[in-house]
């Protein structure tokens, strides 16, 4: 990598794209990726165990669908590799509206699959969920890297924290709008009307957001950044050689930077909802069972784990309350880094990552309002976290391998961090007999990691963005 030097003294070329038309289109791609991401973290939870896995037990149907679920993690690395490729080979613009498209056809086509429960689906159904899952893995591979590239290639000096978290900010609003919708289709159609149709609503709206989306980012200009890569003639056959080769370092320490941001972004939206929704008696269990015609005989009683038997509508608006807060202090976190400093804030906020985790189950064990605590909590420190990622892992590299580099540090994180993330919430959460004690604990060692990783980082933030080029 070259030297780093004062992007005042350099003489930085203005920004191509307009800033409004820059925040919208980093802002709308990541809404839409996050969307369809979390329309399938929520039906994983509340519709695909049951439709897609029929003749598994409770707990084995909810450990498939989270199996499914973790195979997008896989080939997110997969994806970075494929788009960063072409990112970093052909232009930014390009490899975005690929990403989006192919995120928003696999999206589209989940919702017209058909479920094991008809006939000659029982192999088929699952089998096409697993590959369409894997579509939209590969497509948030490329989609993050590139959305962050946008947006900080083409921010004013000195703001590229501030305008990194605007992609950042899709994370929550895709949030929001995803479950937004599930509430609104569980109270206006009924338990049998939504697992027979009501579900697949999500999935093919998601057609119309991609049009718009699709749309603002044919219109936008290559960042400086890149033209002046190509002019140079600085453009690297293999940005992935390069990057093991030259750049080793920067993402190994990229990689473990993300990756308590990826265990508890996972923990707060995924599992929180399985543990916040799963019965708190066997009674309650049994009369769920009933409810929807499902048998509950002792091997549904052996494999009882309590949670905390609130309502499906009720806990995903104490969710959505809580991703309020996360959508907030993601913005807020541009301009404390910019004013402190990459290194010296998300240093902080590991910290207080660590000491969250072990609150976690007195928190939780403090009924509703210690859940709505948590989920603030939890959801502030997500926000601090996560939104100064999309400046701090592309400032890791020089600008002809950003792409691949930053893409790759962020999904390798995410296949070793979030993937396994939900499945091993749940399987602690079953170790310790319905506590949540090993899942803080669990959080609190990955927050060390990540200490340790940004302890041996250097700062980024003064480094020459636009002409550093390898």
């Amino acid at each position: 990598m070259t030297p780093s030097t004062s992007a005042g003294s350099t003489g930085t070329t203005a920004p191509l794209n307009s800033r409004g038309r820059v925040i919208f289109a980093s802002l709308i791609g990541t809404t839409i990726e996050f969307y369809d991401f979390y329309i399938y973290a929520t039906a994983a939870v509340l519709v695909f165990p049951t439709l897609f896995f029929p003749n598994q037990t409770s707990a084995n149907q909810l450990l498939a669908s989270f199996a499914v679920f973790g195979v997008a993690f896989v080939a997110r690395p997969l994806g970075s590799v494929l788009f960063g490729h072409f990112g970093d080979r052909i232009g930014r613009k390009a490899t975005l509206v690929a990403s989006l498209l192919t995120m928003g056809v696999a999206t589209f086509l989940i919702g017209v699959l058909p479920t094991a429960e008809g006939a000659g689906w029982v192999f088929w159904a699952p089998f096409l969920l697993v590959v369409l899952r894997f579509l939209q893995g590969l497509a948030l591979g490329g989609e993050w890297s590139g959305a962050a590239l946008l947006a900080t290639e083409n921010a004013p000096e000195g703001k590229r924290a501030i305008f990194g978290t605007f992609p950042q900010l899709g994370a929550p609003i895709g949030f929001i709008l995803a479950n937004l919708l599930f509430v609104l289709l569980s109270t206006l159609l009924t338990p049998e009307e939504f697992l027979q149709w009501g579900w697949r609503v999500p999935f093919l709206l998601s057609a119309v957001m991609v049009i718009v989306g699709l749309y603002v980012r044919l219109k936008l200009i290559e960042s400086a950044s890149f033209q002046k890569v190509q002019t140079t003639g600085r453009v690297v056959k293999l940005p992935l050689g390069t990057v093991f080769s030259r750049h080793w370092r920067p993402l190994l320490l990229g990689t473990f930077i993300m990756f308590a941001t990826y265990v508890l972004f996972y923990f707060m939206t995924a599992f929180t909802l399985t543990y916040g929704t799963a019965p708190a008696t066997v009674e309650q269990a049994r009369e769920r069972a009933d409810a929807a015609g499902k048998a509950f005989g002792q091997e549904q009683i052996d494999s009882f784990v309590p949670g905390l038997g609130m309502s499906r509508p009720d806990f995903l608006w104490m969710l959505i309350i809580g991703v309020v807060f996360f959508g907030i202090f993601t913005l807020v976190s541009g301009p404390l880094a910019e004013r402190f400093g990459r290194r010296r804030m998300l240093l902080a906020t590991t910290v207080g990552i660590g000491i969250f985790g072990l609150l976690w189950a007195p928190l939780f064990g403090a009924g509703t309002v210690g859940a709505m605590a948590l989920l603030i909590i939890g959801f502030i420190l997500m926000g601090l976290t996560f939104g100064p990622m999309a400046a701090v892992l592309p400032e890791l590299f020089p600008a002809n391998v950003r792409y691949t580099g930053s893409a790759v540090a962020y999904n390798v994180s995410s296949m070793i961090g979030a993937a396994p993330a939900s499945f091993i919430a749940v399987a602690l959460w079953q170790a310790a007999g319905g506590s949540t004690v090993l899942v803080g604990v669990y959080l609190s060692v990955a927050a060390v990691a990540t200490f340790v990783a940004l302890f041996l980082s250097r700062e980024t933030r003064d480094h020459d963005y636009e002409n550093n080029v390898s």
